[in-house]
């Protein structure tokens, strides 16, 4: 019964080793399929907007089926298909498409990481990144944390969502949070984009440059918050 017992444990350890591994395969598989020319695709602008508008409503659904296989292939860029919905869409349809696509992406995620683990996280990020996110199980205010994290240009948001999901948070806690916090970036790409369907080139040429310098700054800014609480975690666990 002891060996029986055993057994039907190394076939569940098998089984979901093959089933990330086919995760893991299906999703390089996509990624080069349709993620890579999707990307070639929507920085096309003019051509991703003649396309929209020929399929009519089909056109948003395509659009909102990209921006969420985007948020779930992780190592595929947002940016130039936010750009692209601007551009296509308009400012305001844009970014709340891309609002709406977002937020589906991330329910899938959600799902599929509270299903296979973290072993899952890692197609897609190394356990380092996601060990630099340790605090944000522990802290007592987690959900503000995240938030705020969330909404500070250039931070790493899709990671962000995946280690969510590692957490006991909440998927409509987590889906409030990533609505918010994505926004700042959404708007801008989708208002730059918007401006270059409208040919205001200096508008969008300042709002593209704004928005790198900021996504830089923030990107330091998140880099300092992971040092400063792992700094605080080793210190705590070294204490006697």
């Amino acid at each position: 019964m002891k060996g029986q017992k055993e057994l039907t444990r190394k076939q569940q350890k098998l089984a979901l080793a093959l089933a990330i591994a086919g995760f893991a395969a299906v999703m390089g598989v996509l990624c080069v399929v349709i993620g890579i020319p999707m990307v070639r695709f929507a920085s096309e602008p003019e051509r991703f907007r003649a396309w929209v508008e020929n399929r009519g409503i089909w056109g948003e659904v395509a659009y909102v089926l990209m921006v969420m296989l985007q948020v779930i292939i992780a190592i595929i860029p947002g940016e130039p298909l936010e750009i692209a919905g601007g551009y296509a869409f308009g400012a305001m349809e844009g970014t709340l498409l891309c609002l709406l696509a977002g937020g589906l992406g991330s329910a899938v995620v959600f799902g599929l990481v509270r299903r296979f683990g973290i072993r899952l996280a890692e197609v897609f990020f190394a356990r380092e990144k996601l060990r630099s996110l340790r605090f944000l199980r522990t802290t007592r205010r987690r959900t503000i944390l995240f938030l705020l994290i969330f909404m500070i240009p250039g931070t790493p948001k899709d990671l962000l969502c995946y280690f969510a999901a590692l957490t006991d948070i909440k998927l409509p806690v987590l889906l409030l949070i990533c609505s918010i916090g994505r926004l700042p970036s959404v708007i801008t790409s989708t208002v730059g984009g918007n401006a270059l369907g409208t040919e205001r080139y200096l508008f969008a040429l300042i709002v593209f440059l704004a928005t790198f310098v900021l996504s830089i700054a923030g990107l330091g800014i998140y880099q300092l918050i992971c040092k400063k609480h792992s700094t605080l975690q080793n210190e705590k666990q070294n204490i006697p």
